[in-house]
């Protein structure tokens, strides 16, 4: 090898490491977003079905957030920049 040879490898050396170590952590998270059906484990249950249901809920449904635990945001009352009404509740912390 000649001395021209060796400078360029020591020089690509670096952005070799940098995409090897891509590479490698690009194949670890792969395994990440592995989709599967939810299965209890061996030893365990699901949990009991709730009063007035006589099936139990499947692992998906007990998954999915009801409407109630999850309301959804209502509209901003205020759009735009205004004066806001003197709040007669809004008082200073006590002594």
């Amino acid at each position: 090898m000649e001395m021209g040879e060796i400078r360029r490898l020591r020089r690509a050396a670096p952005v070799i490491r940098a995409a090897l170590a891509l590479g490698v952590a690009g194949l670890a998270l792969s395994g990440c977003g592995n989709q599967r059906p939810l299965k209890p484990l061996a030893d365990q249950q699901l949990p009991k079905p709730p009063f007035g249901r006589e099936d139990r809920p499947v692992a998906d449904e007990l998954l999915r957030a009801p409407v109630q635990a999850r309301p959804e945001r209502g509209i901003e009352p205020r759009q735009r920049s205004q004066e806001r009404e003197d709040d007669p509740f809004d008082l200073p912390p006590e002594q």
